[in-house]
């Protein structure tokens, strides 16, 4: 059995507008930078041939792994949830039991995960460290510099963007 990648649907839209964008733009526009290579003449000292070639190369691993993960997307709507536990899709507010900061994250699959924009993949440490948790719970994160204590202030399934 294959592995499954969980995400969100706008997720696997990114994905798919990512592959769309090489194979309609990027593609054909290296196609034309090896072909204009190509005319200029010897290609053991054509610096344009060799790094149109490994964007050729570049590009062809990206497909790869975007056609992989779109083929082995396991999309999940966190709109569709109901849960009032910690999982795949939840947008968890919580506060730091030693600054009382509120901090608020969203579990998406690791394609989509945007630490600035509050979206870390459900594969993360703090993510791992907040599964199953509830309304009131405490999480301890084990980072590098020493644990960090967080409450569970609030758990909402909604779409994410």
């Amino acid at each position: 059995m294959a592995q499954r990648f969980p995400m969100t649907p706008a997720g696997l839209q990114q994905l798919r507008s990512e592959l769309k964008q090489i194979k309609e733009v990027e593609r054909p526009q290296n196609v034309k930078d090896i072909e204009t290579a190509l005319g200029h003449g010897d290609l053991r000292e054509n610096a344009e041939y060799h790094a149109a070639k490994d964007r050729q190369a570049e590009l062809a691993a990206r497909m790869a792994y975007l056609e992989g993960r779109i083929g082995h997307a396991q999309v999940i709507d966190p709109a569709s949830i109901e849960s009032d536990s910690i999982g795949f899709g939840a947008t968890v507010t919580m506060t730091d039991m030693d600054t009382d900061e509120e901090v608020v994250y969203v579990l998406v699959g690791e394609t989509e995960s945007d630490v600035k924009a509050g979206r870390i993949s459900i594969a993360a440490p703090i993510a791992r460290a907040m599964l199953g948790k509830r309304e009131g719970d405490d999480v301890t994160v084990q980072l590098p510099k020493g644990d960090r204590e967080y409450e569970v202030v609030k758990i909402e399934y909604k779409g994410v963007s």
